[in-house]
């Protein structure tokens, strides 16, 4: 992932900073983010699919962004939902590591 350039304020709360990659970037908080991708979803076959911890969507912009299209579009295509997968799993079982170094 490249390094950061700078900071902006979010463009929809206006209180967050944001790091920012690219000038074309739009700023947008984690914060905001989750408030945009919190809307019920109907279909039952993806309300179980997108239910994961909340913790997993605060830590990667992948999954919020997985969601964001869904919620978009009503549909997601199957690579977008094979790689959806492996990040949970991977990011399962980095925290089953880090539980088993803990102890």
């Amino acid at each position: 992932m490249a390094t950061p350039k700078f900071k902006q304020r979010c463009g929809l709360c206006k209180k967050n900073m944001v790091l920012m990659y690219s000038r074309k970037q739009y700023p947008v908080c984690n914060e905001c983010e989750l408030k945009q991708i919190s809307h019920p979803i109907e279909n039952p076959e993806y309300k179980k699919f997108f239910d994961i911890p909340e913790k997993f969507y605060q830590e990667s912009y992948f999954l919020r962004n997985i969601k964001a299209s869904y919620l978009r579009f009503d549909s997601i295509t199957d690579r977008q939902k094979e790689a959806f997968l492996k990040t949970v799993e991977d990011m399962k079982v980095g925290k089953k590591k880090e539980e088993k170094k803990e102890e």
